[in-house]
């Protein structure tokens, strides 16, 4: 069994656990992850694990949770002023900095997600994710303005999410590569989207 570390080393356990549990998750799958392998791999008791966490459900939830909420964050100032360009501007802006910011949370979302629907952290994103697509077109909005969208956003997030399954290099953890990635992605969205209009956001979506 694994030492417990000491307090001077590890000031806050709970946030080098959620660190690893993340990786894990990300990596092996949540279903293929126990708390023991978490414990494991942090240098710490399962009792210890257990004592920050009541479960494997509530580590998911912790290292899930910032990411759902500045997505609504950010969801909520654009659907607030959707009317203008330059508000989608900002909010596309925004989710990209979010992918990159989270990108194994978003990983983890993407690929184990339809899975975890039962989960309530998971639940939660799903939620925002449909408040999204309710949000970006208005209930008249061509199909092809839809998969516009859908390809924009959608495609952004998987095309990280890919690298991290495939390894092919593209957008590797590196933070040149993301002063790199950053301007790119927000130019090939906003390019795709830039033949639909802004509109204003019925107000059963706010």
């Amino acid at each position: 069994m694994p030492a417990e570390p000491s307090v001077s080393a590890r000031a806050k356990p709970s946030d080098e656990l959620q660190a690893v549990a993340l990786e894990q998750f990300a990596t092996r799958g949540f279903s293929g992850t126990s708390l023991q392998q978490i414990a494991d791999v942090a240098g710490y008791s399962k009792s210890s694990v257990l004592y920050h966490f009541a479960s494997k459900e509530a580590l998911l939830d912790a290292v899930l949770t910032p990411a759902i909420d500045e997505f609504g964050r950010i969801l909520d100032a654009w659907i607030s002023d959707a009317s203008t360009d330059a508000a989608r501007q900002a909010f596309l802006e925004a989710f990209v900095d979010l992918l990159l910011r989270y990108r194994l949370e978003v990983h983890t979302f993407i690929s184990q997600g339809q899975s975890l629907e039962d989960v309530p952290v998971v639940a939660r994103a799903n939620a925002t994710i449909l408040r999204m697509a309710e949000a970006v077109c208005p209930p008249e909005a061509s199909v092809e303005d839809r998969l516009r969208f859908g390809i924009a956003l959608g495609g952004a997030a998987y095309t990280l999410t890919a690298d991290l399954t495939f390894g092919s290099g593209m957008t590797t953890d590196d933070a040149a590569t993301d002063v790199e990635l950053r301007p790119a992605l927000v130019h090939i969205i906003s390019e795709l989207l830039s033949p639909v209009p802004a509109h204003a956001v019925p107000a059963s979506t706010r």
